[in-house]
């Protein structure tokens, strides 16, 4: 059995290792805490098996102390996934630069900390990649594996084979620039939505409304791209000329959301963020979030690309 060693014991690491064990690969899960790590098991088989009708078995996973583990055998990739601490990140890789034998790529599912930063002055940087994931890591497709200065981009392509053979949709970025590739597109899109309900054009849920229902809904059938080779370039072009010079170039965060954060309305956890949660819509909206995400995913599966 092909296994994966998965870092951290957090809710990325969770999904990340369910989705390997319901491919058949067997995950060690790696801890500060091995009793936190033990008591993650019932989680993450639960969540493999909302993935795959095949058997998915307790067998499958291993657990043990991040600093003390020493068994690579059969280990086709390392994956850290630990909070988002620069410091803490560079020790680890420090340690699993001198431990993992050379041929064994290590990625960091980091979203702030590019690799080279994480990885500097590292003997075995050529292996090292950021390995990114969305959450819930078990359900969204895409991984962005991010090279670094002086990563291998031969190594980097098989990292990419891997991920596609456990069912993931993996994308090559090949410079660790702020935001990656996903991101940069995503924070595109929410300056303008900001600028938008900060202006008073749009309420929070029209702009909801008006994605999902627009080009959030072409886009679960085709990217950006694709979608644009359909309607036409031209089109596009034309509209551009009028729209951009209007659009937000904020480089702070937009007004209305430095306000919320101030009074500490970060959304669901806090009860309140644009709009105020009970606990029973905030537990109805997660529901209906992951329905619709596996729908989703579903979907895809029928006609991949």
């Amino acid at each position: 059995m092909k296994k994966v060693v998965v870092l951290g014991t957090g809710t990325m690491a969770l999904g990340i290792a369910a989705g390997f064990i319901s491919r058949g690969y067997g995950v060690i899960l790696l801890g500060r805490n091995v009793e936190r790590a033990k008591s993650t098991i019932p989680e993450i088989i639960a969540l493999a098996k909302g993935l795959s009708s095949g058997l998915i078995s307790t067998d499958q996973i291993q657990t043990g102390a991040i600093e003390d583990w020493s068994d690579w055998s059969d280990v086709a990739l390392v994956l850290e996934t630990v909070t988002e601490n620069l410091a803490l990140k560079q020790t680890i890789f420090a340690s699993l630069d001198k431990r993992v034998p050379t041929h064994i790529p290590i990625g960091s599912n980091s979203s702030g900390f590019p690799i080279s930063q994480i990885s500097q002055s590292l003997k075995t940087a050529q292996r090292m990649f950021n390995m990114h994931y969305f959450m819930p890591a078990h359900i969204v497709p895409l991984v962005e594996v991010v090279l670094g200065k002086v990563s291998d981009p031969s190594l980097a392509k098989k990292v990419c084979e891997l991920f596609e053979e456990t069912g993931k949709k993996p994308v090559l970025v090949n410079q660790d620039i702020p935001g990656f590739l996903a991101n940069r597109i995503q924070h595109a899109l929410m300056r303008e939505a900001l600028a938008l309900v900060n202006d008073g054009i749009a309420t929070p849920e029209d702009v909801d409304t008006a994605v999902r229902y627009s080009f959030g809904f072409r886009y679960a059938a085709v990217g950006p791209m694709t979608q644009k080779e359909i309607s036409g370039w031209e089109g596009m072009a034309i509209a551009a000329k009028e729209i951009y010079p209007s659009l937000s170039n904020n480089t702070e965060i937009s007004p209305c959301l430095n306000k919320i954060l101030k009074e500490k309305k970060f959304g669901i956890k806090s009860k309140e963020g644009f709009r105020t949660w009970s606990e029973e819509e905030a537990s109805e909206m997660k529901r209906k979030y992951e329905k619709r995400l596996k729908a989703a995913f579903d979907v895809l599966q029928i006609e991949p690309d």
